[in-house]
């Protein structure tokens, strides 16, 4: 099976393929923490695309869809997975199509408003050192400033700035959200309120995906 999450940055498409993650077992699939992991471990396609990101441009789709072809040929991938961050636009879903899937493919689009984007990227926090990532309201660290995890101190991410947060915005709305009316014409499409709570959100989405999982493992849906 093959899960899309589609959705403004700040959406909660992390938050939605963790929360899958415990409930069916299907990895994360993200497209960052592929390139990530390549460039710090100076793989091949890492060095490209270090190269790359070193000149301030945008890694190339052929990369790109290199680091998620050897992810998806693994063993953990098998029975499914979850993508978060790929696609991003329709050439980027034409070679997503072109890898193949057996099984079905379930896309959500978990719709926000632009003033909920603001308020939870304003409020992020990242961590340098493990990557794991915080909201001062919704998941404060326990220790004000410092990592849970590997108490580094906590970052705000460059990109997680109001001015550039509207800028990509206008990226997603140009861009990503053609996206939808491609798998809407497919049927597999479905409208998740991101706006509401985490677990709300969660439970929206598995309500579409219980009953596949259960036709598909012959039983009854992970709970």
């Amino acid at each position: 099976m093959r899960i899309i999450l589609l959705g403004a940055p700040g959406s909660g498409k992390g938050t939605v393929a963790e929360g899958l993650r415990r409930a069916y077992g299907f990895p994360k699939v993200s497209t960052g923490d592929l390139l990530r992991e390549a460039v710090r471990e100076k793989t091949p396609l890492g060095l490209v695309a270090a190269s790359q990101m070193g000149k301030g441009g945008l890694v190339d789709d052929a990369t790109v869809l290199a680091l998620l072809r050897e992810r998806l040929s693994r063993a953990d991938c098998r029975d499914g997975y979850v993508l978060d961050g790929f696609p991003r636009n329709l050439s980027q879903a034409d070679s997503l199509d072109g890898l193949g899937l057996a099984g079905p493919e379930v896309v959500f689009d978990l719709r926000v408003s632009d003033e909920t984007v603001l308020e939870r990227l304003a409020r992020r926090r990242t961590c340098p050192g493990c990557e794991a990532i915080y909201h001062l309201l919704d998941k404060p660290p326990k220790r004000a400033g410092l990592c849970d995890v590997c108490g580094a101190a906590l970052v705000q991410r460059a990109d997680d700035t109001p001015e550039v947060i509207r800028e990509r915005l206008k990226t997603y709305h140009a861009k990503t959200e053609p996206l939808a009316a491609r798998y809407a014409a497919r049927g597999n499409l479905h409208l998740i309120d991101g706006d509401a709570a985490a677990p709300a959100v969660i439970a929206a989405v598995r309500a579409v995906l219980d009953p596949l999982v259960a036709a598909g493992t012959g039983g009854e849906a992970p709970r």
